[in-house]
């Protein structure tokens, strides 16, 4: 993490735990990259997303597994209530009851799925990144390159992703509920009208406004999470100055008093975040229903 010798800087600190385990499409490992480049996979993402995604299926199985005609237990009260309110929102904003049948499970999938995603902020910060460097050491590789992040929806390449998954499955039900002409004619007759002279520019104007839902849609989640991975390092580097300020006496306290206090909060917003989500989802699918 840090130059031989010395312990880590702050600022060292927090780039190094903002650096993803990358590799290219030939599977090598990636010490720099450039900001953007889509030959690079980050990985530890990809890696983690999928445990999440298999986590989420498998307690929806099991409440679905246990699951008795009688009085429910609590787990299977909780994921019946979970369920409810998902398909009432499906409900909702998506009228077509054939396209809820895949919609709504879809929708419960995306609030579990990013709600675990964003739980994986909750671990302590140094948790797995000093299991990952163990692992490099045990390997005989340069530990200071260990580089391995634990929250795939503060990466951005996985919020765009779900977000362009979703801009899909509109322009999918686009076509499929309005037929492809019917769509086509929708792309340059809305929201001006019908005139040739208005065609390029209601045409300029859905592109944008595709655009523009599909990054909002992504950066929303995004912009949370990865603040809320920012602050989390921020109150171990509290906890590190205190202990170099005061002998480690207040050490403890700092790390228990504000990581307390922002767990609780961050736990609402990990829940919100998700919601809001599913929720954008939602209405995106149900617009794509819609004639302009």
């Amino acid at each position: 993490m840090a130059a031989e010798g010395h312990a880590p800087t702050a600022s060292e600190y927090i780039v190094h735990h903002l650096q993803h385990w990358q590799v290219d499409w030939g599977l090598n490992p990636v010490v720099q990259t450039a900001i953007v480049d889509f030959n690079v996979i980050n990985l530890d993402s990809v890696l983690y997303a999928l445990l999440c995604g298999v986590i989420g299926c498998f307690v929806l199985w099991l409440a679905a597994r246990k699951a008795t005609a009688g009085v429910p237990g609590r787990f299977q009260a909780a994921v019946e209530m979970l369920v409810e309110m998902v398909d009432n929102q499906a409900k909702s904003n998506i009228h077509n009851a054939q396209s809820r049948k895949f919609i709504a499970p879809l929708a419960l999938t995306v609030f579990v799925w990013i709600f675990i995603l964003n739980a994986m902020d909750m671990l302590p910060v140094d948790l797995l990144p000093a299991l990952w460097a163990q692992a490099y050491s045990a390997m005989g590789l340069d530990p200071h390159h260990a580089y391995m992040r634990v929250v795939p929806t503060a990466d951005l390449s996985t919020t765009l992703g779900l977000s362009t998954s979703v801009l899909l499955l509109c322009l999918f039900y686009s076509i499929k509920v309005k037929g492809l002409g019917g769509w086509g004619h929708e792309l340059i007759t809305a929201p001006f009208g019908a005139h040739p002279v208005l065609w390029p520019i209601n045409l300029l104007m859905q592109v944008i406004e595709y655009l523009a839902k599909t990054v909002s849609h992504g950066m929303r989640l995004f912009g949370n999470m990865y603040a809320g991975e920012l602050v989390f390092m921020l109150i171990a580097l509290m906890g590190g100055a205190m202990a170099a300020s005061f002998s480690g006496v207040l050490l403890p306290v700092g790390h228990v008093i504000a990581g307390l206090v922002w767990a609780i909060f961050h736990i609402l917003v990990i829940t919100l975040q998700a919601f809001i989500f599913m929720m954008l989802t939602l209405i995106y699918l149900g617009q794509a229903h819609e004639a302009h």
